[in-house]
């Protein structure tokens, strides 16, 4: 039998054949992959399939057969679970710093990663439409720029933007260049933030990547990158609240016992929880930056805790009641 032009690729050919159009539930018959290879201008045999998918599974392919009439051949090789892809089509879907359009090309090519019977599971639980995303593309070049200026320990300088009444980005600052030592990329409430250290005001940072524009590397080194060690990153989400600054301080709260699991999500497994004697309450002494957006948190339980110290603490907790009971008396 005269070779077709693609006989080389053959090997090639068979097995993302086998990779993207089978699995368990629906295995190809020999007759169905030759037919398909001959498609491809490829010449087969039908002696020469057993051996092919022999030399394919001792690549590592993991080719198996199910024998019977309604049987055939799949490839149970996928590197990922479909379960584990899911959870990554959910993380892309649900996160406002990527554009709609972004998070719908990214979820087409987790579908490649699987077959197209598992992609069609995958294309089904896709809601990406009328979710909170921005409207900016630039997040990806961003993300980039930043951890190449981390790479060769450099400052980067970038514009900062924010949304004016009319819901339209513009700089702040009049376009100023803000410069910044890029100490790491962080995750927080769905959206991407870069750590920064400000070496003229000598303290750390957060700026929204999406928010960032026409960043650039200088020539000068980062500072302050012993600020924040690895150990502090991990750390860093407990402390921060809506990635707002604030004055570090060790705070002790009473919380209903009810609350243990928000305390958890928050603070993490690691706490030390003192339960009162009734156990009706437990508390807890936690490193916080304590901002607005701290106290808010707080007032989300206004019945089921109360801060007991520090003292200032305590009094900015109940300025900002004072003030909210003016505003709505």
């Amino acid at each position: 039998m005269a070779k077709g032009q693609n006989q080389k690729l053959k090997l090639l050919y068979l097995l993302d054949y086998l990779r993207q159009n089978t699995n368990p539930e629906h295995p190809v018959s020999r007759e169905k992959i030759e037919e398909y290879l001959r498609s491809n201008d490829i010449s087969i045999e039908r002696k020469t399939v057993y051996d092919d998918i022999a030399q394919l599974n001792e690549y590592g392919a993991c080719i198996e057969q199910i024998k019977g009439k309604n049987g055939g051949y799949y490839c149970d090789s996928g590197e990922f679970e479909l379960s584990e892809i899911k959870m990554l089509v959910d993380s892309v879907q649900s996160s406002k710093f990527i554009t709609e359009k972004q998070s719908m090309d990214l979820i087409a090519k987790l579908e490649h990663l699987t077959n197209i019977y598992d992609a069609g599971q995958l294309h089904r639980q896709v809601v990406v439409q009328d979710r909170v995303k921005v409207s900016q593309k630039n997040v990806f070049a961003n993300i980039d720029h930043i951890s190449n200026a981390i790479s060769i320990d450099k400052k980067i300088k970038f514009r900062y933007q924010q949304y004016n009444i009319h819901k339209e980005l513009e700089d702040r600052h009049g376009g100023k260049e803000y410069c910044i030592s890029p100490l790491c990329l962080f995750c927080d409430n769905e959206n991407y933030y870069l750590i920064g250290y400000d070496s003229d005001y000598a303290i750390k940072k957060n700026f929204r990547v999406d928010k960032m524009k026409n960043i650039h590397p200088t020539d000068e080194k980062r500072e302050g990158t012993q600020l924040l060690t690895a150990k502090e990153i991990s750390a860093y989400s407990k402390k921060v609240f809506g990635m707002y600054h604030g004055d570090e301080k060790k705070v002790t709260i009473r919380f209903d016992a009810g609350l243990m699991g928000v305390v958890i999500d928050k603070f993490g497994k690691d706490i030390i929880a003192i339960p009162s004697d009734d156990g009706k309450f437990f508390t807890v002494t936690v490193d916080v930056a304590v901002s607005g957006q701290f106290y808010a948190w707080l007032c989300g339980f206004p019945d089921l805790c109360e801060v007991l110290a520090p003292e200032e603490v305590r009094n900015g907790l109940k300025s900002i009641a004072e003030k909210l009971a003016e505003k709505y008396k």
